[in-house]
């Protein structure tokens, strides 16, 4: 049944351990059986509810299911297969249109910043049982949240996007519960649900963000969270547009027990106006990283939302990490009170580039989207296949694979520093990366 591979272990935790392990290698293969429970027992010579224990925990972090009498199988997408390895290597000489990370030249400098920060900390250091979040850095954000419509709430400071996301979702899921996600959307976070024993329910998305009757038929199946993208939705750029915000909201308000968490991955890089969608349900949360337009390294997210869900995530919080560095939260503070950031010319640049490969892959046959964002997704009829060809001539992208549940294919091509001469080689690559059969490449 299992081939080569010998569980082993004598404790519940060595057994879950040596399962996922083989899962990780790929010795044990998806939709591979699993031995019934008291079969592994006699064979491991330990009792039956150890096995019993070592399987629950091995379905609570999403790598195995069980299904009545067929027992217990290794997951069809099992979490311990991150996303993150489904990439291209890039070799030496090949342009890397794969990484999803911004334009180092539109970063501000940070050492001004973060001199003055531990200049600050210097005269003022912070120590156990002070606040954890920088006033300055709370009232900014609360500024612009007010400006955009985001509804009133408290504020927090977490160590970037997915952990506001995995912490907002461990304030109020259990094991086994249902979570929408957009389809095709970030990887990261398709990884994330399962591994922390959550079920997903895949979501469709247009330029336009999530399609209601996807959204309403989750709700409706069960689902009891919905993360949205708002805008730059990483990988096909789409940002939710006042209309769909409008069909969005009426559908939250017949679900109003429904967990909403929105994610602004386009904040401080595109230039469309923000339509927030918190506000038709009882617990909702929205989050802001630095990561694009500041820099990844930074590391930092602000959240807001409803008392009990910002009470909850505090409190969990303080029992780890305690708080983020309150020198970076400050160094953030300066950087904005600075205006180190020109978004209207960031913004700008990120949509010549993206404007310029999809008008380019047009004239060419082949559709392209990015609405916003920096990153263009391309639908192919063969992924694996438009990916190789695409590195045998010099270009490097993402598979689509990374970011899919169950919508078709495509790839993912980062603009971020794109030059203008290079557009037109990128879409000749691409649009003979695509063809079928000779003919043009279009989907």
């Amino acid at each position: 049944m299992l081939g080569e591979y010998r569980i082993t272990g004598r404790r519940a935790a060595d057994i879950s351990a040596s399962v996922e392990q083989a899962v990780g290698a790929g010795e044990l293969a998806p939709g591979q059986a699993l031995p019934p429970m008291r079969e592994l027992a006699e064979r491991l010579g330990v009792n039956p509810n150890t096995v019993a224990a070592a399987y629950r925990t091995l379905r609570e972090r999403g790598v195995i299911e069980t299904d009545g009498r067929r027992g217990s199988r290794v997951r069809s997408r099992p979490a311990t297969t991150g996303r993150e390895f489904i990439r291209v290597e890039v070799p030496a000489g090949v342009r890397d249109a794969s990484s999803g990370n911004p334009d180092t030249a539109l970063l501000p400098p940070l050492g001004p910043a973060f001199a003055w920060a531990a200049a600050q900390g210097d005269r003022e250091p912070v120590l156990y049982g002070h606040e954890p979040v920088e006033p300055e850095l709370a009232r900014a954000a609360r500024a612009e949240l007010d400006a955009d419509g985001v509804p009133a709430g408290p504020v927090a400071v977490t160590s970037g996007s997915l952990d506001a996301i995995e912490r907002v979702l461990a304030a109020h899921l259990k094991p086994g519960d249902t979570v929408a996600l957009e389809d095709p959307g970030w990887g990261s976070l398709l990884d994330l649900v399962p591994a922390l024993g959550l079920r997903t329910v895949p979501v469709g998305v247009d330029d336009d963000g999530p399609l209601p009757q996807d959204v309403d038929r989750a709700l409706e199946g069960g689902a009891r969270a919905l993360i949205v993208t708002d805008r730059a939705q990483n990988p096909t750029g789409a940002a939710v547009g006042a209309a769909r915000a409008r069909a969005l909201r009426a559908v939250l308000r017949r679900h109003p027990g429904t967990l909403l968490i929105e994610d602004d991955h386009g904040h401080r890089i595109v230039d469309l106006p923000l339509h927030p969608l918190a506000g038709g349900t009882i617990h909702w949360a929205f989050v802001r990283s630095v990561a694009k337009a500041y820099g990844p390294d930074l590391r930092l997210a602000v959240l807001t939302g409803d008392e009990v869900t910002l009470d909850r995530v505090r409190g969990r919080q303080r029992l780890g990490p305690g708080w983020v560095s309150r020198i970076t939260q400050r160094a953030v503070a300066r950087l904005w009170a600075d205006g180190a950031v020109d978004t209207t010319a960031v913004a700008r640049a990120y949509r010549t580039r993206r404007e310029s490969l999809i008008a380019a892959l047009a004239e060419r046959g082949v559709e392209a989207r990015g609405r916003s964002g920096m990153n263009v997704w391309i639908p192919v009829p063969d992924e694996t296949g438009a990916v190789a060809r695409l590195l045998h001539a010099g270009w490097a992208v993402a598979p689509g694979a990374r970011f899919r549940l169950g919508a078709p294919p495509g790839i993912r091509i980062t603009v971020s520093t794109l030059a203008e001469g290079e557009v037109g080689a990128l879409a000749d690559a691409v649009a003979s990366a695509v063809r079928v059969g000779g003919g043009r490449g279009v989907v």
